[in-house]
């Protein structure tokens, strides 16, 4: 506003007509009142008191005036042309940089369209392969279980098996089992069996030949059938439900084998899915940016070149009135003289107005402007033979006690040897039984020890697995309530400063305000003083007056100072009486500028504060919520940190165990098949000393042991 002012006070005084005995004199005196912070209506009264002084020097001065305009009107001329052919260029140009940077961003948005396509894709199928792998899991677990039961229940039928199929070998036990029990014992091996068959039929179809699945229909239909003679078709059972076993125990292995190398391929999986996720959201980060940037490019040009059309528009604006202004300046230098005279009463006139006490009291400031921001026989020979029997059995199993029992025979009465036979081969029979017990009890405990290790050792990995995601999710609360409070603290610094920019503002617009109105009454005193005399010349008047509505605000310099007006043609008055009529309307604009601007900035305050309250608000309550996660966050992690430790510590026992049950069964597992060989031998052979020592012939016992 202060330079629309200034141009006007230099239009205006330039178009006086100045008669001074000196002209540079007042030349440098005007410029001394534009640089100086006076009121405008101080200067409007040193300008009337100039005009007093110039009108009679004013003839003298027309012809360089002209002389100026003609220049003036050539070189503006051809400087406008040129600059309307550049600014055309320049719009050319940008069209093209628009065209190209929206196509662009069109590549930009389809890109990183397709970039967040991918990412839904690996997330639903890193989602997939989790359920996936749960279902395995869970299907692995059955399996395992179901696995072991069998396994379990084919080892109790064959021990049940073994004890008959051994005893049913060397017929003697066959006399101290009755029908009844051995007949519950087999329906009870053919339910067990029937029922294996039943649950695992896929697995046993490829594993069992056609006779044997024969063999199994055939046992257990009638389990109990032939039993007199069921020693051949007890083997062959016995066989077959060893093999079983075998098989189901070489099928766990293989399944938690394949268990392992699932889980680490899903591991392997769900890492690059990761990756691929992670690298996939950086390059939409990436993208993103250059598409923001892009936009902000094009937005600059086309705002570039919005800005060089309204300049090009004003360029042509002002090139026409510039060959109008010059039109009439030829006209005005052919009417200059008259009516000086009245122009100078008129001029004191207006100059005792404004320097009046009225006025001077009117004002107490300089014209303000407003300013705005922005897991055999005889007994001896009985003894022999018994001891024989006994001394050949110690030597081929290296017994040394049934060596010493061979020698107590040889020697001792038969009563005695006979109970220490008894005795020996109850401490037998209860060694095997105690071994079998043994034996069972140290594969049960292996199989319950590897399945608890199993468990342990998946919760033990997904509780790592939830802790990582504990922890990340952690760091991401931690970072995001950091940046959420750094954000409150810059608002409300925001908030602060706009509310002193805002009583500053409003200080601002009341000294405004004040100054425009004080400026409006005071000129338009002197205007009226004025308009009085030219109502007599209204034609010259209203010629003037289109003149400068036709050249407005002008898009390029300013012309020369124009002819200084002589009597009869408006004179230096009407200069003055523009620069005022100017100067009032400026005031006027001013003024209804402020109050606009003053409710303009009162209402983007009030909404900017409602805005900043309500984000505030918004990201404090953010701020809260994402606290009661994080603590919640890290209660869980807590939490699983303890439960790992749990499961780390219950590893840790049950490898303690696993060892020692290593020690205390490794020995008699690897040995157990030997050991009860040698020990029915070693009963058989007790047996067939007794016999032999109560009168049996050995012939006979050999006889009736080949035939059966």
């Amino acid at each position: 506003m202060m330079s629309r002012v200034m141009l006007l006070l230099t239009l205006a005084t330039t178009g006086f007509a100045i008669n001074l005995q000196d002209s540079s004199k007042l030349t440098l005196k005007m410029q001394a009142d534009m640089d100086s912070d006076a009121k405008p209506v101080s200067k409007v009264v040193n300008l009337l008191k100039d005009m007093i002084e110039a009108l009679e020097k004013e003839a003298t001065e027309d012809q360089e005036i002209y002389d100026n305009m003609v220049c003036w009107c050539t070189t503006n001329d051809k400087e406008k042309v040129k600059s309307i052919d550049d600014a055309e260029a320049h719009i050319e140009d940008l069209t093209s940089e628009i065209e190209e940077l929206t196509a662009l961003a069109a590549r930009l948005n389809t890109e990183i369209a397709t970039l967040n396509d991918e990412i839904d894709k690996n997330t639903k199928a890193l989602e997939k392969a989790k359920a996936m792998r749960e279902k395995e899991l869970a299907e692995f677990g059955q399996l395992e279980s179901d696995t072991l039961t069998s396994i379990s229940q084919l080892g109790g039928a064959v021990e049940a098996l073994s004890k008959h199929h051994a005893a049913a070998l060397l017929q003697p036990s066959l006399l101290q089992t009755s029908k009844r029990e051995l007949g519950a014992q087999l329906r009870a091996v053919a339910a067990t069996l029937q029922h294996t068959m039943q649950r695992n039929g896929k697995l046993l179809e490829t594993v069992l030949t056609e006779s044997q699945k024969s063999k199994i229909a055939a046992f257990v239909q009638g389990p109990t059938s032939g039993a007199g003679s069921y020693a051949p078709a007890s083997g062959e059972i016995f066989g077959i439900l060893k093999q079983m076993k075998e098989e189901f125990e070489t099928n766990l292995a293989e399944a938690q084998k394949n268990e392992k190398k699932s889980q680490a391929a899903y591991e392997e999986l769900k890492a690059a899915k990761e990756a691929e996720i992670a690298a996939a959201q950086e390059q939409v980060t990436t993208k993103t940016q250059e598409l923001a940037t892009a936009e902000e490019k094009k937005a600059l040009a086309e705002q570039d070149k919005l800005d060089t059309m309204e300049s090009l528009d004003a360029d042509q604006k002002y090139l026409v009135n510039l060959k109008e202004k010059c039109a009439l300046t030829d006209k005005e230098y052919e009417e200059r003289l008259k009516t000086r005279q009245l122009e100078m009463q008129a001029v004191s006139k207006a100059m005792a107005v404004l320097n009046s006490d009225d006025a001077k009291d009117l004002f107490s400031s300089s014209l303000g402007f407003l300013q705005k921001e922005s897991v055999t026989n005889s007994k001896s020979n009985r003894r022999a033979r018994a001891s024989k029997v006994l001394a050949a059995l110690a030597r081929k199993h290296n017994n040394p006690h049934l060596m010493t029992l061979a020698m107590k025979i040889k020697l001792d009465a038969f009563t005695k040897v006979k109970q220490a036979i008894d005795d020996m081969v109850a401490e037998l029979e209860k060694q095997q039984e105690d071994e079998i017990k043994k034996k069972d009890y140290c594969v049960d405990s292996f199989n319950e020890n590897e399945k608890q290790t199993n468990d342990f050792t998946r919760q033990k990995t997904d509780l790592e697995t939830l802790i990582d995601d504990l922890t990340m999710k952690i760091e991401e609360l931690v970072k995001q309530i950091k940046t959420l409070k750094a954000e409150v603290k810059e608002l409300q610094t925001q908030m602060k400063k706009a509310g002193e920019d805002r009583d500053k503002e409003n200080k601002e617009f009341q000294q405004t305000v004040a100054e425009q109105r004080a400026t409006q009454i005071l000129l338009t005193k002197a205007l009226d003083v004025l308009k009085g005399f030219y109502e007599k010349s209204m034609i010259q008047k209203e010629a003037l007056l289109q003149l400068k509505h036709k050249n407005g605000q002008p898009a390029g310099p300013p012309p020369p100072g124009g002819f200084k007006k002589g009597q009869g043609q408006g004179g230096a008055a009407k200069g003055v009486m523009a620069m005022i009529t100017q100067i009032v309307e400026d005031a006027k604009a001013m003024e209804v500028e402020a109050l606009k601007g003053e409710d303009d900035a009162l209402k983007a305050y009030e909404v900017f504060v409602t805005d900043t309250n309500l984000s505030i608000e918004a990201k404090s309550k953010e701020i809260v919520e994402k606290s009661e996660t994080l603590a919640q966050t890290q209660a869980a992690k807590t939490e699983a940190l303890e439960q790992k430790a749990e499961v780390e510590a219950e590893l840790e026992s049950l490898e303690a165990e696993n060892a020692d049950l290593h020690k205390e069964c490794d020995y008699l597992l690897k040995n157990f098949d030997v050991r009860q060989t040698a020990r029915g031998e070693e009963i058989e052979a007790l047996k067939q000393a007794k016999a032999i020592l109560s009168g049996s012939k050995f012939s006979e016992f050999l006889a009736i042991g080949v035939k059966h």
